[in-house]
């Protein structure tokens, strides 16, 4: 079964959402430099990490360009597990994972996916998201979903899927590319920051049911 991240949320209405959708992971973007409505304040991060019920995967999203400010996030925040979007040198992905006591995952452009390589076995999760001009994600627009299936066919680490999706093109996005699991934030929106229950619902149900059709017998 696909695993379902819903990421930028922004209170705990809609962490309640997701969580009573079925959603294993929920994403809170704190600390970055590019504009965007999903983005919340280190106290509102802290509330919502807290509000996390046991068994679902309170996620760090950010885009720190020092591995210490990343660390000090952690240490303030206290989630299961911190993403990085914008890249960075493997050697200090390293030290960061051993620095922090939580997953690691990485977010890599989907336009440079065969990069992903590079960070395979250093991260705990490749994220491969449709990046825009700032290296942020949340742009809203998919890309080429067979590419990123031969990528991750090479990977040992569990890849999961992000760029565009929505309630509308899940299923089909979990077919094609059998990720480890699917990540949406503007997909299930009713306006920026603020999720649409229906959306969020149809969403996870969607991808936890999308299976590859069978292959013909010969």
């Amino acid at each position: 079964m696909t695993r379902v991240k819903v990421c930028g949320l922004t209170n705990e209405a809609d962490l309640e959402t997701a969580v009573d959708a079925g959603a294993d992971a929920v994403g809170f973007i704190c600390d970055v430099p590019v504009e965007t409505p999903r983005e919340v304040s280190l106290e509102q991060a802290t509330k919502l990490a807290a509000a996390t019920p046991p068994f679902v995967t309170s996620v760090l999203v950010t885009m720190a360009d020092d591995p210490a400010d990343a660390v000090e996030l952690v240490e303030a925040i206290e989630p299961d597990a911190l993403q990085l979007h914008g890249g960075g040198h493997p050697d200090d992905l390293d030290a960061l994972q051993s620095a922090v006591d939580t997953d690691l995952l990485l977010a890599i452009d989907a336009d440079d996916v065969t990069s992903a390589a590079v960070y395979d076995g250093i991260v705990d999760g490749l994220i491969v998201d449709t990046a825009g001009e700032d290296g942020g994600g949340g742009t809203g627009r998919t890309h080429d979903w067979d590419r990123t299936r031969s990528a991750a066919a090479d990977l040992e680490s569990p890849v999961i899927l992000a760029g565009g999706l929505t309630p509308a093109n899940v299923t089909d996005a979990v077919r094609t590319v059998e990720p480890f699991a699917v990540d949406v934030a503007s997909g299930v929106e009713k306006r920026g920051g603020v999720k649409d229950v229906d959306a969020v619902q149809s969403f996870v149900n969607r991808a936890k049911t999308a299976r590859r059709p069978a292959e013909p017998e010969p």
